[in-house]
């Protein structure tokens, strides 16, 4: 799970068990920077993530998902932007390290991770 800026340059990244949910990393990436927006796919549709981002002073451009009883709308000329971020990913996924987890222990590949964002912020 990554953070990233908006010209999709790494701020922090998370790593997660498989089978955990994205939006309970979310807090954690988040907390301590100060930001106007906070964008997201779908995954991070969440009533407390919106509430805390509300309570920051932050705007939430994540759209609602299919099964929200109420629909909370979201600015669709800012969510364009969230190629960025999806870029970010391609672009990382680029090292194949990284791509395909070699790495034993959490350290390891952390060091990975930062590695590979090293060079594409040298870029």
């Amino acid at each position: 799970m990554a953070l990233t800026d908006a010209l999709g340059n790494l701020v922090r990244f998370k790593l997660l068990p498989g089978q955990r949910s994205e939006i309970t990393g979310a807090p954690d990436l988040i907390d301590g920077l100060t930001f106007d927006a906070l964008m997201g796919d779908k995954a991070f549709d969440a009533d407390n993530l919106r509430q805390s981002l509300h309570a920051g002073g932050a705007t939430a451009v994540i759209p609602a998902k299919r099964n929200r009883k109420v629909h909370i709308p979201h600015d669709k000329e800012a969510y364009k932007w969230w190629h960025l971020i999806e870029n970010y990913f391609s672009k990382i996924k680029e090292f194949r390290g990284v791509n395909t987890r070699y790495d034993k222990t959490d350290s390891s590949y952390e060091a990975t991770w930062n590695l590979a964002a090293t060079i594409i912020a040298l870029r």
